[in-house]
């Protein structure tokens, strides 16, 4: 099938297979029942798909590059082909004042159905001067936009909590989109990019139930940022039995350990990198030796650097933790059971005795 996406028509080509296969990714991602995918199926092939306004600020474009690269199934085709992209720069033929045109009669036309993504972080010092498109201000245009957005995504670590821009010593002023929209609901896909399934996943919830998904403090989906990638990581293991590599390219680093003390920063993120893979290719940074280093999380450039430094405050257990502890555990609940049993046969001789007893003095 063929879609027109803001002013040229391309090739989509999603069969019914894939169709399905991408919907229920992105059911399982979101933690929903299989009952639930003829629903999400049903609402993502509606004809009625949601306009999408989609704005560039102070970024790199990698978010929206890693999204139109997404494979198997072919997630960017699928998600172009469940909303109507009507205005995005990295895609569209218009250019200049074409452009600025087409963005005012998108806001029109669908005010208060569309949704606002917006990709990269907004400057606020001097005015906002140090991103302007056509004039004006990035701070102008999200204001006129998201103003008239039925709701408001922000994509990417910049967009979200203000990215590398607003790291120290924020020269530009640079904020995240929650920072000034106030009168919309915002969704926050953090990442350095984000996993393509996170978004699609938000878009199919917002189909489906005609509301976002649930969040955290952070405004971040519950279901793609609920828990932490040090809980879900195939190196747990190694954590809890204490063993580590100690710097890159040493035993324990060829063997597969824990990268905690050459500075993954897992302990403290948040997200589904380990569960759900990039374009499903099957491995992660931390699969393949690096360690995170916490792009999900707010103001991370600053928070979680050193890269290579590991992270304050997390207990370490000593060397063959998890094994001597359930062996230690172990023999404490064996003596306890001993206790209990010499307990409970005690109480039974003396019942014997008692019993005994009364016999002959009857």
């Amino acid at each position: 099938m063929s879609r027109q996406v803001v002013g040229k028509e391309i090739d989509v080509k999603v069969n019914r297979r894939t169709f399905i296969k991408g919907c229920t990714m992105a059911a399982a991602a979101m933690g929903l029942s299989e009952a639930m995918v003829p629903r999400m199926v049903e609402a993502a092939a509606s004809d009625q798909r949601p306009p999408v306004v989609w704005l560039h600020f102070q970024e790199c474009t990698g978010c929206t590059e890693t999204l139109l690269r997404a494979t198997h199934p072919d997630v960017a085709r699928l998600i172009l082909d469940i909303i109507s992209v009507d205005y995005l720069e990295t895609i569209m033929a218009a250019a200049g004042h074409q452009a600025e045109e087409l963005l005012q009669e998108t806001i029109n036309k669908y005010n208060g159905k569309f949704i606002c993504v917006v990709e990269g972080a907004i400057p606020t010092k001097d005015g906002g001067i140090y991103c302007m498109i056509g004039g004006r201000t990035a701070m102008d245009i999200l204001a006129d936009v998201s103003s008239k957005a039925a709701a408001v995504i922000a994509i990417g670590a910049c967009a979200t909590f203000g990215g590398i821009q607003k790291a120290k010593p924020n020269p530009t002023g640079a904020v995240g989109v929650m920072d000034l929209v106030k009168d919309k609901p915002v969704v926050n896909i953090s990442g350095c990019p984000p996993n393509p399934i996170s978004f699609l996943g938000t878009v199919l919830h917002f189909l489906t139930f005609n509301r976002l998904p649930r969040t955290d403090q952070l405004g971040r989906p519950l279901f793609a940022y609920g828990r932490k990638i040090h809980d879900q990581c195939e190196r747990r293991a190694h954590f809890d039995e204490g063993r580590f590599a100690e710097q890159f390219g040493d035993e324990g680093h060829k063997q597969g350990y824990c990268l905690y003390k050459v500075g993954c920063k897992g302990p403290g993120t948040f997200a589904n990198c380990p569960a759900v893979r990039f374009n499903d290719v099957g491995v992660w940074p931390v699969g393949v030796g690096h360690g995170c280093i916490g792009c999900t999380e707010p103001d991370f450039w600053d928070t979680m650097t050193p890269f290579y430094e590991r992270l304050p405050g997390i207990d370490l257990p000593f060397a063959g933790g998890a094994v001597a502890g359930a062996h230690s555990a172990g023999l404490k609940i064996l003596g306890v059971t001993a206790a209990a049993v010499g307990i409970h046969a005690a109480v039974g001789i003396g019942k014997k005795i008692i019993g005994k007893g009364n016999k002959e003095q009857d």
